[in-house]
């Protein structure tokens, strides 16, 4: 929790800034998921530590006046706990936007401030368009305020960079350089920039190691008409490997001080840029150099999100090896259990890592575990630390969602477990109802074939018609995109009820996740990454698709109601449990064999 003095110095550079308000949101200006230290500027300023939020900050002179912090549904449990509420208001971003607040707590004529490299063209655009009827005037600030008052701040990170196998990427530079050139072709852009840094990873063939989970250089990137291109990152010292490719691809690299400076030339003519991943300030740089700006989506993203057949090979071959830690730590954990041995939440976490990193290949974790024993469980992005740390219990669920990063994949594994004892014992029925119910909506979105050009928003009821049947519901999308040995979470594909209208496509690879919280009591999710395959024709001849389950990991068999399953979906659950004995049998002692036949025997 951040002292008060803090909140104190943000208010007074506030209002020296001739300011009302400031928004302080939780990204760097790669706008990615994962933020390296020096960008940590919302936690540092409130002490919230969830993964995405804005804070609004009043000047000095209204000290009377609470601070907010927007989050989403998955940090409305969380956020209270971690900041200090005689200073700042929890909002919940569900249930009340950014503009609605300003609008009902913004001064008249209010001022507010804005960092351009930490906020995208959209956003600025949507805001303003909301309050302009109401005397609110959007400020771009040169120079973080928040990074005036924070006299210990990190140093931007200058972490190793590799170059990813043509074996394992699939495709060369030059081939995916071709494919975003033809685009630009297309919209008589004579420049594109790149500023999602898993775009530019996956389009360089390259990755980093700047933030935790995201095997990712942080940079930016500017691709002209004629192939040759610019990398603007934060200052690294490349291997002479990695220098020499890049040279020999055209590919010159420069401070990204200079892009914040103005301090480059861009090609005069025309130049692509997405309102919806770019920064404000990229806008206005080419805007001050005469550029005529060409609106247009990332065009990495989509060809990104396609795997080619070397991807989803190396992403399968992933998941079995993920997959085989998993049922050794599962396994662990039961007889644990059985024994009276109860694990903490932090060794739970701690064991996983070493299952996992038994494999060679393994990289380190694609997410911060979330361990969440009992009502921890129902914190939706829980992460267990030395305060909140809690013991395994008999007789109550744990929630574990976990990933990995290997060399040739990247998982995102959701499992709800029992806590047995001694003594045996069975879950709660309204417990097995509620995670039955949860299992019915994974296998009937798993299970779904769909006709190609539907979406993910279209999708997304198959997953929650058995919970609203009871009167449930989840406060999280359903699925989302994963990539490459790349982002755990990506786009352009999503599941969810707010999803988009882009259509699901083979190669992608998506999250299937529907889950129900009780506050307070306990968590349920059951997650599984599919990948979008062929799935022969309709009857008029349009292409039919469905989903291939990737993951190859137990689902407890202790917390389903059979009953409330239909043939179908007993087929299917009997059929993937098949799969997972199959899968890891050859690669199991006895101990563990004897435990993965009861865990997947048929129901």
């Amino acid at each position: 929790m951040a002292s008060s003095e803090r909140y104190a110095q943000l208010a007074t550079a506030i209002a020296q800034a001739g300011l009302d308000l400031y928004l302080v949101p939780m990204v760097d200006e790669f706008q990615g998921e994962y933020i390296p230290a020096y960008a940590a500027r919302l936690p540092y300023i409130t002490g919230f530590t969830g993964s995405a939020g804005m804070g609004v900050f009043h000047a000095a002179a209204d000290t009377g006046k609470k601070h907010a912090l927007f989050v989403d549904g998955r940090y409305t449990l969380q956020a209270p706990g971690e900041v200090n509420g005689e200073h700042i208001t929890v909002v919940n971003s569900g249930d009340t936007g950014l503009a609605d607040w300003l609008i009902a707590n913004a001064p008249a004529g209010a001022r507010i401030g804005f960092d351009p490299w930490l906020i995208t063209e959209q956003q600025r655009e949507g805001w303003s368009k909301a309050t302009a009827n109401h005397s609110i005037q959007w400020v771009p600030i040169r120079g973080n305020l928040v990074d005036g008052i924070w006299p210990d701040q990190p140093t931007p990170p200058a972490g190793a960079v590799q170059l990813h196998p043509l074996a394992l990427a699939g495709q060369s530079y030059a081939e995916k350089r071709g494919t975003l050139l033809a685009n630009m072709g297309k919209q008589k852009a004579q420049a594109l920039v790149l500023t999602q840094s898993d775009s530019i990873n996956w389009l360089l063939n390259i990755r980093g190691d700047d933030v935790p989970y995201n095997p990712l250089l942080l940079a930016h990137m500017l691709l002209q008409a004629d192939g040759s291109a610019t990398l603007y990152t934060h200052p690294h010292t490349f291997t002479a490997e990695v220098s020499e490719y890049l040279a020999a691809e055209r590919v010159t690299v420069m401070a990204l001080a200079e892009v914040f400076s103005d301090a480059i030339a861009l090609p005069a003519g025309t130049i692509m840029l997405d309102p919806a991943a770019t920064a404000h300030g990229w806008f206005a740089l080419a805007q001050s150099k005469g550029c005529d700006v060409i609106r247009a989506e990332d065009p990495a993203q989509l060809p990104k999100a396609l795997k080619n057949t070397a991807e989803l090979e190396g992403i399968r071959a992933a998941h079995l090896r993920d997959g085989l830690a998993l049922v050794r730590f599962l396994h662990w954990f039961d007889t644990q259990a059985s024994n009276g041995k109860f694990p903490d939440e932090l060794t739970v976490v701690e064991r996983l890592e070493q299952f996992r990193a038994m494999d060679a290949s393994y990289r380190g974790p694609s997410f911060a575990t979330i361990a969440g024993s009992g009502p921890n469980g129902a914190i939706v992005h829980y992460r267990a630390d030395t305060k909140s740390n809690r013991r395994t219990r008999a007789g109550e669920l744990f929630l574990l969602d976990s990933g990995g990063q290997y060399a040739d994949g990247t998982t995102d594994v959701t499992r709800t477990l029992f806590v047995s004892s001694p003594a045996g014992g069975a879950p709660a029925p309204q417990v097995r109802e509620i995670f039955t119910r949860v299992l019915k909506g994974h296998i009937t979105l798993g299970a779904a074939s769909f006709p190609a050009g539907t979406s993910g928003v279209q999708m997304d009821v198959l997953a929650r018609h058995a919970l609203w049947s009871a009167g449930l519901d989840y406060d999280h999308g359903t699925g989302h995109g994963v990539g490459a040995y790349l982002c755990v979470h990506e786009g352009p594909q999503r599941i969810s009820k707010r999803g988009s209208a882009m259509a699901l496509q083979p190669g992608m690879v998506i999250s299937n996740e529907p889950g129900y919280y009780a506050a307070g009591q306990f968590g349920i999710r059951i997650e599984s990454l599919v990948a979008v395959t062929p799935r022969g024709t309709m009857a008029d001849g349009k292409p039919m698709l469905g989903f291939e389950t990737l993951t190859l990991a137990p689902i407890d068999a202790r917390l389903i109601d059979v009953a409330l399953l239909s043939m179908d979906e007993r087929n299917w659950l009997n059929a993937y449990h098949r799969r997972v004995y199959e899968a890891h049998a050859p690669q199991l002692d006895d101990k563990v064999l004897k435990w993965l036949a009861q865990a997947t025997r048929a129901i």
